[in-house]
C-alpha cells in the first residue's frame, strides 16, 4: 500500500511541477501549445491530489455496502419486537450454494428453522415466516467483492483459510483496512478456563476479529443505527465477515458483539458458530 501511495504521490508532484514549468515557459516563448499542456497537467495534478486512490476506493466501497436499507432493517426489527438473536444461515439451507440469509426468530431461544421450512422464502430479500423473519445481510455486496478478489467462493475454503486470506484481502488487495487479526478458540476450552460460569460446555467455536482503521469506521453513525442492533446484525464489514465464516464453516453464525474504539480507528467483532 505504501509503495502504491508513494508512486501516486510522485506522479501527482511530477504533473504539477511539469505543468508549472510549461506555463512559465509558454509565457516566455508566447506558446499556446505549451500553455495548454501546462494547464492540462496542472488540472489533472490538482484533481488527483484531492481524489487519491485510497479515497476513491473508500467511496466506491461505501456505495456498494452502505444503503438506506440498513436504517430500514433496524427499524423493522425494533417495531416487530422480535426477541431472537439474528443468525446467519449457511448456504446448505438454500438451493443455491451462494445464498446466505439472516434469520431472526420471534421468541428468544427458539430453534432454528429447517431448510425445508424456509425454501418458499429463499428468493425474497426480506420475508416474514411463521416463526420469524429472513432477510439479506447488509454485507452481501462486500462479501462478493472479497470473493472476487480472492478468486473463489468462501465455500471452497475453511476457517484456517480465512485466517490466512482475509488479512491479505482487506489490507493488500482492496486496501480497506490497515490491519486485520483473526483468532479462533474452541468454546469448550474457553468455558473450562472461566471458573465463574456454570453454563454447560458446548462445541461452539468463538472467532475474534480485530480490524485497524476499517474503511467504514463511521458507518453506523451515517446510517443512524443503534449499537445494540449493529452488534446483532452487523454493519457491512462485520456482516461480510459473518457471511465468509458461515460459508467456510457451513454452520450458522451469530455476531455476539461488535465495538468501535472511541476514535473509530479499531473495530472488534466476536462471532460464534452454532451447533444445529
Amino acid at each position: 500500500m505504501l509503495i502504491k501511495n508513494s508512486l501516486a504521490g510522485f506522479a501527482i508532484v511530477a504533473m504539477l511541477v511539469l505543468g508549472t514549468i510549461s506555463l512559465v515557459v509558454s509565457i516566455s516563448y508566447d506558446s499556446s501549445i505549451l500553455a495548454l499542456v501546462g494547464l492540462g497537467l496542472c488540472f489533472w495534478g490538482v484533481l488527483l491530489l484531492y481524489i487519491t486512490p485510497e479515497e476513491f476506493t473508500r467511496k466506491i466501497l461505501q456505495e456498494v455496502s452502505l444503503s438506506p436499507a440498513l436504517t430500514t432493517l433496524n427499524l423493522m426489527i425494533q417495531e416487530l419486537r422480535y426477541k431472537g438473536n439474528p443468525t446467519y444461515l449457511p448456504p446448505k439451507y438454500f438451493t443455491s450454494p451462494e445464498t446466505t440469509k439472516v434469520y431472526v426468530s420471534k421468541r428468544k431461544g427458539a430453534n432454528l428453522p429447517t431448510p425445508e421450512q424456509i425454501q418458499e422464502y429463499k428468493d425474497q430479500p426480506v420475508a416474514r415466516t411463521k416463526q420469524g423473519m429472513l432477510f439479506t445481510p447488509p454485507g452481501i455486496q462486500l462479501s462478493k467483492l472479497l470473493e472476487r478478489s480472492l478468486g473463489k467462493s468462501f465455500i471452497r475454503t475453511n476457517l484456517k483459510g480465512l485466517q490466512q486470506n482475509l488479512p491479505r484481502l482487506f489490507i493488500e488487495n482492496l486496501e480497506i483496512a490497515e490491519n486485520l487479526e483473526m483468532q479462533v478458540e474452541d468454546d469448550l476450552t474457553r468455558r473450562k478456563e472461566d471458573h465463574h460460569t456454570s453454563q454447560t460446555p458446548t462445541k461452539n467455536t468463538i472467532i475474534h476479529v480485530r480490524i485497524a482503521k476499517p474503511f467504514c469506521a463511521d458507518i453506523s453513525q451515517e446510517a443512524e443505527i443503534p449499537l445494540s442492533s449493529v452488534a446483532l446484525v452487523g454493519d457491512p464489514i462485520s456482516s461480510a465477515i459473518a457471511i465468509a465464516l458461515t460459508k467456510a464453516t457451513s454452520k450458522p453464525i451469530r455476531i455476539m458483539d461488535t465495538k468501535n474504539s472511541e476514535d473509530g480507528n479499531v473495530l472488534e467483532a466476536t462471532y460464534e458458530t452454532i451447533e444445529e
